[in-house]
């Protein structure tokens, strides 16, 4: 069951945003999507779209300029949340663990295991929810996100490649054994024994024997966080010795924010749609 907190027309589809109790997380989630027009009985490719630190579904619903490319290509766009959240919800103080940081893990440390298994609700419950309740086609999917969201479709992805017919990311965490955000969430929600960080790690999946068969990231070249959190050029390095085609833009002059992705996801979900169609 889904209930539906709003709707509203756009580009001749419609944008809902959405809440369910989640059998994964132990709360109430919400998430958005927007369906395009489209002929009555069709099933449309579905785009996930993952968010980075602090940011929730409304983030990319309200801020990220993708509506008019859905509706052109006819592509589902879906955004979840990035963790559970609410009253008995463990949460930490800083902004880079807790709640709006679930770092799309399943948590086997106290006290964040037994609401913080946002691995398990990404890949598995909320797909099983959409394809019941949406016109999609889970035969033809695609992902991407930002930054810590980016760091969950490229290790979703990494470590199931049949699922997804295309992946890409904006200003992904790449390497998050190596960075300060990684060594804090990672170690929190996993424990310190480092091999079971390696399955939330791109790079070190792609070192494991993980393949793609091709990806598309964008990076903003004055991005405050790129020297010491995102380290493009580990999966760069990556991606070349695995023979990954990877196609890594650096942009002059773009930072962090949503001013960034706003002005290339259209750009994305053209390079999903022509991936994801037939």
């Amino acid at each position: 069951m889904i209930e539906t907190l709003g709707t509203a027309r756009a580009f001749g589809g419609v944008q809902g945003v959405y809440r369910h109790a989640s059998s994964a997380t132990g709360t109430a989630m919400t998430f958005s999507v927007f369906v395009p027009p489209h002929d009555a009985g069709a099933r449309l490719p579905v785009l996930w779209y993952l968010s980075g630190l602090t940011c929730t579904h409304a983030n990319i619903t309200e801020k990220g300029e993708y509506r008019r490319a859905c509706a052109e290509q006819g592509v589902i766009l879906v955004a979840p949340d990035t963790s559970p959240r609410g009253a008995g919800v463990a949460d930490d103080p800083g902004y880079d663990m807790g709640q709006g940081a679930g770092f799309y893990v399943d948590a086997t440390e106290t006290p964040w295991a037994p609401h913080f298994r946002m691995r398990t609700y990404i890949e598995d419950e909320l797909p099983a929810l959409i394809a019941a309740h949406f016109p999609v086609d889970l035969a033809r999917q695609g992902v991407t996100g930002h930054s810590m969201g980016g760091h969950g479709a490229l290790t979703i992805a990494l470590r199931d490649p049949g699922r997804f017919r295309s992946v890409s990311a904006f200003a992904p965490i790449c390497a998050p054994s190596d960075c300060p955000w990684g060594h804090k969430a990672l170690g929190g929600y996993l424990g310190e024994d480092r091999t079971t960080w390696r399955a939330y790690d791109a790079c070190a999946l792609i070192e494991d024997g993980a393949r793609l068969p091709e990806l598309l990231v964008d990076q903003g070249a004055d991005d405050a966080f790129l020297a010491e959190q995102l380290h493009p050029e580990r999966l760069e390095a990556a991606c070349a010795k695995a023979g990954i085609p990877l196609t890594l833009r650096r942009q002059p002059g773009y930072d962090h924010s949503y001013y960034f992705v706003s002005t290339f996801l259209a750009e994305h979900v053209a390079w999903h749609a022509a991936r994801l169609k037939g």
